[in-house]
């Protein structure tokens, strides 16, 4: 009996949402008569402090080989004896993997075939012709095969001159399920508990939900929060998340006593945040936060600015969010529309209800399945 076919998958590190989708595309792949291998180190100095590490028993750790150089993280990740005979290697796209140029090169040579996993590009760089953006755009096609994680991803790297026909559309998500069955468990007296506390009995709230750093640009998010508020004194603004521009969320929120910053939240002290609010602001960079949107369906509404991350092509806009042009009074008029005007924000919650069903790691593990079968069959 000739052994199974198999694929290695490489994480630099493993974090803690990646693991039920790796746990799903296992079963499948095995039902598929392919053995899968899942290779992971160890995060970087940097990194460490993110305390987002995950860990699956069947899972290979292998030691990353870490080098500093202009104020970047250079990695070699070395495959463990056990892939040594694989047919497929998995790695993701990002310039500081040394290890990947070596698995191209043998490639070459006859080695295993490969296939990255990734955007295409760096989605938040303001410069997409720099030195950096072009050496990843030349060994973009030295791969047999492309995980892109959304159809804007699909885009650059079809755009880049690799053959569309070995694209596949990943459609990245998160497991929501938690998160769904969380705010499915909050009541009514949760919410009139959490307004007592903030002394807002009423007018309606929007949430903030993210990490505190310049790309999100809060202090435009204030801005825009200042305008609503003199326009609808009721309205109220939560902020829930930490990062680099704490600080600068505790001040801001001190002057402004219908403003409140929550600090980070998990679990159902999260759900709650979710769905107290009617609606979710973001005017900088959007990514994973589209999925906890549609999970609590809370419209989000961001800005047309070149911040986002590739699941900015989840919002179909005016179905199940909104993303407005990039100006104060763009963004200002699109949220009053969505707060003022019910019908259509009940038109944007059944486009996230819709949206939730799709982008499921169920779906994911297929498509990223069937891509791998497809790269197999090459």
């Amino acid at each position: 009996m000739s052994s199974p076919r198999t694929v290695t998958v490489c994480q630099v590190r493993l974090t803690h949402y990646r693991a039920p989708l790796f746990d799903a595309l296992r079963v499948m792949l095995k039902d598929a008569g392919v053995r899968m291998i899942l290779v992971y180190g160890q995060p970087a100095a940097s990194e460490v402090s993110k305390q987002d590490a995950g860990d699956l028993p069947w899972g290979t750790v292998t030691v990353n080989k870490y080098f500093r150089a202009a104020s970047k993280d250079l990695v070699w990740q070395s495959l463990p004896p056990s892939a040594s005979a694989t047919d497929l290697v998995v790695v993701t796209q990002e310039n500081r993997i040394l290890s990947n140029y070596a698995l191209q090169l043998r490639r070459k040579l006859g080695g295993p075939k490969v296939a990255f996993w990734g955007h295409g590009a760096n989605f938040q760089s303001d410069d997409h012709v720099g030195r950096r953006e072009r050496w990843k755009r030349y060994w973009l096609t030295h791969v047999d095969w492309w995980f892109a994680y959304t159809a804007a991803s699909v885009e650059r790297v079809a755009g880049a001159g690799f053959p569309i026909s070995r694209i596949t559309n990943l459609e990245n998500t998160i497991d929501a399920t938690a998160l769904q069955t969380e705010i499915a468990e909050v009541e009514g007296g949760d919410l009139a508990d959490l307004r007592r506390r903030l002394g807002w009995e009423h007018g309606r709230i929007a949430l903030f939900l993210g990490s505190l750093y310049k790309e999100k640009r809060l202090d435009f998010l204030f801005d825009a929060a200042d305008h609503l508020h003199d326009a609808d004194p009721s309205f109220r603004l939560l902020i829930v998340g930490d990062g680099p521009l704490r600080r600068y969320v505790e001040d801001a929120c001190v002057k402004r006593r219908w403003c409140a910053w929550m600090g980070a939240k998990t679990g159902r002290e999260k759900a709650t945040y979710l769905a107290v609010a009617a609606v979710m602001l973001n005017p900088g960079a959007v990514g994973l936060a589209v999925l906890d949107s549609f999970a609590a369906e809370t419209p989000i509404v961001t800005t047309a600015c070149n911040l986002h991350g590739p699941e900015i092509a989840y919002i179909r806009q005016g179905e199940n969010g909104l993303i407005t042009e990039n100006t104060l009074g763009g963004f200002v008029a699109g949220v009053r529309e969505v707060l003022n005007d019910d019908a259509y924000r009940a038109r944007l919650v059944a486009g996230c209800r819709l949206a939730a069903t799709h982008y499921t790691i169920e779906n994911m593990a297929r498509n990223f399945s069937d891509g791998i079968l497809g790269a197999l069959a090459l």
